[in-house]
């Protein structure tokens, strides 16, 4: 559990990045050539994996399939344009709409329950609630320190964003489920792999829709540093450590871990320019941190004693069959 938090804090450093691109580019754009330039780094993996490619049952396909459309194509594209809304005038970003883009990201884990529970038959024991809890109210003090009442004063501007998000949250959520699924007969390496070259068709025909001829232009050597960095931290590092935690953590107790991303966004933020933003880190702040790390760290410790409960294999593919 705690290797899923430890990756979901690698997709932080996304924040060095993306933000910079949105200004240039289109969001399809953007998740096109990241897309593309991971599932080069991949290729390999698959051709020396080509026999457990041809050994997958056709469940397993489908949910490859629906990660690499939902989770990886459409939803970061649409993270992506919620982003770009909130850097739309790069002199005056609006924090309101960087805000309920967070808040919004903290519904991750209620899906992820759901789903897990629905679709996995996963079983949360008495103990499990509480230490939940204890991390979610963390990581809302983390995003909101300055102001625990923002959510609620937050106002039509926001409306797109917010429904880019709450739609991008639901398939990330989804998305720990099905891999969750997927690595019962696949390996993590595979699955990484077919995240992002499955999505490549789809990302494709999106930007060419969406931009027609001009679908690529904007592009520029000097945008390779921004895209390599994606690529190798919160790209392939991040989702092949992801993978390989996630292979032995119930979805239920991953989605919580999860959490850890806007946990290392912020702890980025307060960082010293140029590495940071300098953000003034606030004692609520670290209560929060510290309360988000307590919650994790005790799941992780009762991971051994079945704080989830995991049905049979064969119930959770009968499920799936059905």
């Amino acid at each position: 559990m705690l290797l899923v938090g430890v990756a979901a804090a690698l997709w932080a450093f996304d924040a060095y990045f993306r933000p910079g691109l949105t200004k240039q580019l289109s969001a399809g754009q953007i998740v096109l050539v990241e897309d593309l330039l991971i599932s080069l780094c991949l290729v390999p993996v698959l051709v020396s994996h080509a026999s457990e490619l041809r050994r997958m049952r056709a469940g397993r396909w489908v949910a490859l399939a629906a990660i690499a459309v939902g989770p990886q194509a459409v939803a970061t594209l649409l993270f992506t344009k919620a982003i770009g809304l909130s850097f739309s005038n790069p002199a005056a970003p609006n924090f309101d709409v960087l805000h309920e883009v967070y808040l919004l990201y903290l519904l991750q884990p209620v899906f992820g329950l759901v789903f897990a529970r629905v679709f996995l038959g996963e079983r949360r024991k008495r103990a499990f609630w509480p230490l939940a809890g204890v991390a979610l109210v963390g990581v809302y003090l983390i995003v909101f320190a300055e102001d625990p009442t923002a959510p609620w004063h937050i106002r039509n501007p926001e409306l797109m964003a917010g429904l880019l998000v709450l739609g991008a949250v639901i398939m990330w959520a989804g998305g720990t489920v099905l891999g969750r699924y997927a690595l019962q007969d696949v390996s993590f390496p595979v699955t990484t792999s077919m995240r992002f070259v499955l999505a490549l068709p789809l990302l494709l025909v999106i930007v060419l829709v969406d931009r027609g001829g001009a679908a690529f232009s904007g592009y520029s050597i000097n945008q390779l540093p921004s895209f390599l960095g994606i690529v190798l931290v919160p790209g392939l590092l991040a989702m092949l450590l992801y993978y390989l935690a996630l292979s032995r953590t119930p979805a239920s107790l991953a989605t919580i871990a999860e959490l850890g991303y806007p946990l290392a966004l912020f702890l980025i933020f307060s960082l010293p320019a140029p590495v940071g933003q300098a953000a003034p880190l606030r004692p609520i702040e670290l209560l929060g941190a510290a309360l988000l790390v307590a919650g994790v760290v005790t799941l992780n410790f009762l991971k051994a004693r079945d704080v989830v409960e995991l049905p049979p294999p064969r119930v959770a593919d009968a499920a799936q069959s059905a």
